[in-house]
């Protein structure tokens, strides 16, 4: 059984359109994709530095487009059972489900990444990646510190938001903590500004019963309903991603292979750590198309 999985901010890298750019339905679907959200793509797909796409703004929009670029290639149809995406990578499994059209997913996704940088700017929270540790104690220490585990990532991974006086006493035992370079407290209540004006928006978009079931980050349940996957992924914004029991889900449900859209390798990197029963494939480049076809038919079918 097959699922297709979407990564989130922060996997994003310069250059990473270009060999998918080159591809001409590719390049004008992203031509198309740019118009639509006056944001020029292959500027910060092909020639952007890291500074510029790493600005909230221009990363999650980004995202989506490689991964619905991507997944363009792959002709899916009802090949895979369950679709889940990282925080903004919801937008772009919500589109390969059919929740939501892939030109509504980027407009949803334009809307998201301004209002999570106004947030951000009004705020002075920060983010700080805890890796390894005994999981229950890296969240007792986080609470104490009056921090959010935004982030439970599963795989030793959690990642907390919250005031940066407070991260820097971050330090359970056992683990290693990095500060990350985020604009802000992403998925903590610092967001909650954002979430209104992204009601709006959503309440204008046609929501579909999707052909895949897509796994929530809020609990890891599974949804078909448009409406309920759009109210889950706007509410998301502040609230925590909960990709230990998304990926708890897709094992209990008997999947047995897991594609990740590009740009693509942090989430099949947690999937192995977190549930090795499932066969992971990171679709990085058009390269990888022929290999990952093959994939899809070793797991895929209903």
């Amino acid at each position: 059984m097959l699922a297709i999985i979407a990564p989130g901010q922060g996997s994003q890298t310069p250059g990473m359109l270009a060999q998918w750019l080159d591809i001409p339905e590719l390049r004008k679907i992203a031509l198309e994709f740019s118009d639509l959200i006056d944001l020029d793509l292959i500027h910060l797909g092909v020639a952007a530095d890291a500074d510029a796409i790493k600005d909230t703004q221009n990363a999650q929009p980004l995202i989506v487009a490689a991964g619905l670029l991507s997944a363009q290639m792959l002709n899916l149809n009802t090949q895979f059972s369950y679709v889940a995406g990282h925080s903004v990578g919801e937008i772009t499994a919500a589109a390969i489900a059919g929740n939501i059209s892939a030109t509504d997913a980027m407009t949803l996704v334009r809307e998201r990444g301004r209002q999570m940088a106004i947030a951000a700017a009004n705020t002075s929270g920060a983010m700080a990646a805890v890796l390894g540790g005994e999981r229950e104690l890296v969240l007792a220490e986080i609470s104490k510190l009056g921090l959010v585990a935004a982030n439970d990532n599963g795989g030793g991974q959690i990642v907390a938001a919250g005031e940066p006086a407070a991260l820097a006493k971050l330090a359970p035992e056992g683990a290693r903590v990095r500060v990350l370079a985020v604009a802000g407290a992403f998925h903590s209540e610092d967001m909650q500004p954002a979430v209104a004006p992204m009601q709006e928006v959503a309440a204008t978009i046609a929501a579909h019963e999707g052909r895949a079931a897509v796994i929530s980050n809020r609990e890891g349940a599974i949804t078909r309903n448009g409406r309920d996957v759009l109210d889950r992924i706007v509410n998301q914004i502040a609230s925590p991603v909960r990709w230990d029991l998304c990926m708890q889900t897709m094992q209990e449900s008997g999947v047995t292979g897991v594609l990740e859209l590009a740009p693509a390798g942090t989430l099949v990197g947690l999937i192995k750590r977190g549930a090795p029963t499932i066969e992971g494939f990171a679709l990085k480049s058009p390269i990888d198309i022929p290999v990952a076809l093959e994939f899809i038919a070793r797991h895929g079918g209903r």
